[in-house]
């Protein structure tokens, strides 16, 4: 009987090629959100995990006009937001935002944003098949155009989002102005933010997809964006999963 006798370097290279055809396979299967700010004012972009998922980014961080930011999303299922924060200051110590604030603060780590504020909402990764589902909200209300881009990517793989600036021709009812009030409209509220009902809201006698409808108020976000979602059982036009894209754009202001 012989022995075969495997050479240090051998087994080194042999080792080697394995590591390498790992990463390559991981590479291929990574999926890189990009935010890109194209208005012409910085913005303070933040990300909400689900339940479940972490943090990404420390879940806030400043982009300068006509910048962009692009990290890695986690290989496995991650699922989550991202919104822009507007008109922050800080002084004295404490960091706020007019629109999409987080508490004060400029990482949100976890928290979510006061309304208004345009959602891009995700599922990323979920299913054997390596899809994404991407779609963007205005339930919460508006405050900056946002759209969802995908870069490659098979099956559904739409852009979806809102391009017009709502803020233009908001209804008066629905106006969120800076400066106590009285200072230039900064985000367009959603009916249920404004009035505050259940009917609005969707909520107890009004919380099912037969009694929760559209309203006046939501139909002037979905006339001007019928791709989005502008109340809790709204469904928009674009329903979709995109497979193995390669990266996700969540471009604001166009």
């Amino acid at each position: 009987m012989t022995h075969t006798i495997i050479s240090p370097l051998t087994l080194l290279s042999f080792l080697t090629f394995l590591i390498l055809a790992q990463t390559q396979a991981q590479a291929q299967n990574e999926l890189i959100l990009t935010v890109v700010n194209n208005c012409p004012f910085t913005i303070w972009p933040a990300i909400q995990p689900n339940s479940g998922f972490p943090v990404l980014q420390n879940g806030g961080f400043a982009l300068s006009s006509l910048t962009h930011r692009s990290f890695r999303a986690p290989n496995t299922h991650w699922s989550g937001r991202i919104w822009a924060r507007t008109d922050c200051t800080y002084s004295n110590g404490h960091f706020k935002c007019a629109t999409g604030d987080c508490g004060g603060r400029l990482e949100c780590n976890g928290l979510g944003g006061g309304p208004p504020a345009t959602l891009a909402q995700f599922s990323l990764h979920h299913n054997q098949k390596d899809q994404s589902s991407y779609e963007v909200s205005l339930v919460d209300g508006f405050n900056l155009p946002m759209t969802v881009t995908p870069h490659e990517g098979h099956g559904l793989c739409p852009v979806v989002g809102c391009k017009p600036n709502l803020l233009q021709n908001c209804p008066g009812p629905l106006q969120f102005r800076g400066n106590g009030g009285h200072g230039p409209v900064l985000g367009c509220k959603s009916g249920c933010e404004a009035f505050n009902t259940d009917e609005l809201c969707c909520r107890g006698y009004y919380n099912s997809r037969e009694k929760c409808r559209e309203s006046s108020y939501s139909m002037y976000f979905k006339h001007a964006c019928p791709e989005t979602f502008t109340y809790a059982h709204d469904s928009p036009s674009l329903v979709h999963d995109c497979s193995a894209a390669r990266e996700l754009k969540v471009i604001f202001c166009h």
